[in-house]
């Protein structure tokens, strides 16, 4: 076959030959042009959804910060870099800040003197435990609070104990805030600046600091006449010169059975119109004998335990914004956790170091409630029986709910009488057992840890009125999404329903 060039080749076909040609070169060049469309679509759309996935896992909005759980920051080791000081000591800095970390609110490390440590462009806000050690927990939540709606960063002291110094053969000394709630996680979940004392003052400082605090017990009780009496400020080193709020913070006024006061009559005392009135004369300081009115920069309350929003006693009520902000937050220490976990493994029966079963916790308190009995105890106090009704009942409804049948159930109590604790066996029921616990861990681990079991557990019956019950049915509640219910006493009958 002779050869020919295109050209010829096309000179000899038809037209229509020659329009057939042209228009599938036309319709090649669109297709081409179309796929190229879609490509370039196609890498638009990869790109967008990386970025999108990125904006997701580095991006949380402030209000889902709050209500998403995080894992704990003991959890993760801290990038860090390595810097060498004057003194030729290696020191570890995180390569990033967290931004609530204390560092940032504070001058450096711990200092002889408290006001050393406090940056000028940063207001700050305290307050001292004076109670058992869950009110003394509710009490720090509410002076938690209080900082965060008067943009106030909130120092913390330690625990002092009170209930838990009974029956010591030595006295017992204060256990930190932080040796017992995650503090670096409660400032991520709140996303806001948390200190302790121990982060701000030297512990083992002998320097005493003078300061001005406002005397809240006064203004709202009228039968002790001097502020509320805390052990914390001597560990502190604080030589106090105490004002007498005014009579108007009072939640209830010339009420002589209640002692509440409010979060706002509270917050109101902590700004300039309010420090600047006549506020009468500071008490005399106990060591140093001066009078100074509240400081300005740490403010610091006495007492506040008895602080709500709305009504009295009101951790109980879904609105409690000392619950909703502060205290479902304050998570326990891993370690603390971890020999919770032990102890209630022990309890039932599985390996110490192996998963811990679903399980409903029982706390009853009985001791200090006698004084309250009108009637002999045993038609005060529910019974057994009692307890064993409403353990069922949420037995049944974590079934019928969430598909799971609980069979171990854990005791815990202040009860001292052997005949009760026999009829707690024989329903089977496990115990944690305390016999070591204060000897391996110290005093305060027998009460800690029940409290991490009251905690931990899918279900929870509690003793209506005990405030370690209603700090139990709501982490409960809030963590695990638990059935709770509270056992009513006070006499026969009382719980019947």
């Amino acid at each position: 076959m002779d050869f020919k060039s295109p050209s010829l080749r096309l000179s000899s076909d038809s037209e229509e030959s020659l329009g057939n040609f042209v228009t599938k070169d036309a319709q090649r060049s669109t297709t081409r042009a179309r796929r190229h469309n879609i490509l370039v679509a196609s890498l638009v759309l990869v790109v967008l959804s990386f970025v999108g996935i990125f904006a997701f896992l580095f991006w949380t909005p402030y209000s889902l910060r709050l209500s998403t759980p995080i894992s704990s920051p003991h959890d993760n080791a801290t990038s860090a870099i390595l810097v060498d000081v004057e003194d030729e000591q290696t020191t570890v800095v995180p390569s990033v800040l967290d931004p609530w970390d204390p560092r940032l609110s504070l001058n450096g490390p711990p200092t002889a003197q408290f006001r050393e440590n406090l940056k000028s462009d940063v207001k700050y806000i305290t307050s001292w435990p004076g109670a058992g050690w869950t009110n003394d927990v509710m009490t720090y939540a509410n002076m938690i609070y209080l900082g965060f709606i008067t943009d106030r960063v909130p120092v913390v002291p330690m625990f002092t104990p009170s209930h838990i110094n009974i029956g010591a053969t030595n006295p017992v000394r204060p256990i930190a805030f932080g040796d017992v709630f995650d503090v670096p996680l409660m400032r991520k979940l709140t996303g806001k600046a948390i200190l302790e004392w121990r982060e701000v003052k030297d512990s083992e400082s002998e320097e005493v600091d003078e300061i001005g605090c406002w005397n809240i017990w006064e203004s709202v009780q009228y039968r002790e006449h001097a502020p509320r009496g805390s052990a914390a400020p001597d560990h502190l080193k604080l030589d106090i010169s105490y004002t007498k709020t005014p009579p108007w913070i009072k939640l209830i006024p010339d009420f002589e059975h209640d002692s509440h006061t409010t979060f706002w009559s509270l917050a109101r005392l902590a700004f300039p119109q309010a420090l600047n009135e006549d506020l009468g004369t500071p008490l005399p300081s106990p060591l140093h004998g001066v009078s100074r009115p509240p400081d300005a920069q740490m403010m610091c309350y006495d007492y506040m335990y008895y602080v709500c929003a709305q009504q009295p006693y009101e951790y109980e009520t879904d609105y409690s914004p000392a619950w909703r902000y502060v205290a479902q937050y304050m998570h326990w220490v891993p370690s603390l956790q971890n020999l919770a976990n032990v102890y209630l493994n022990r309890a039932f029966g599985v390996p110490e170091d192996g998963p811990t079963p679903p399980y409903i916790a029982i706390h009853v308190r009985h001791y200090d409630f006698a004084d309250q009995c009108s009637v002999p105890l045993n038609e005060c106090f529910a019974s057994i029986a009692v307890i064993v009704r409403r353990v069922r009942e949420v037995q049944d409804q974590i079934q019928a709910e969430k598909g799971i049948v609980v069979n171990h159930i854990i005791m815990t109590s202040d009860e001292k009488d052997e005949a009760w604790w026999q009829e707690v066996a024989d329903q089977n029921w496990s115990t944690p057992d305390h016999s070591k616990t204060k000897e391996l861990y110290g005093n305060w681990h027998p009460v800690l840890i029940d409290a991490v079991i009251q905690s931990g557990g899918i279900g929870f019956v509690g003793t209506w009125g005990s405030t370690m019950s209603i700090m139990a049915k709501r982490r409960v509640e809030a963590w695990h999404g638990g059935i709770t219910r509270q056992v009513q006493w006070g006499y026969v009958g009382a719980d019947d329903h």
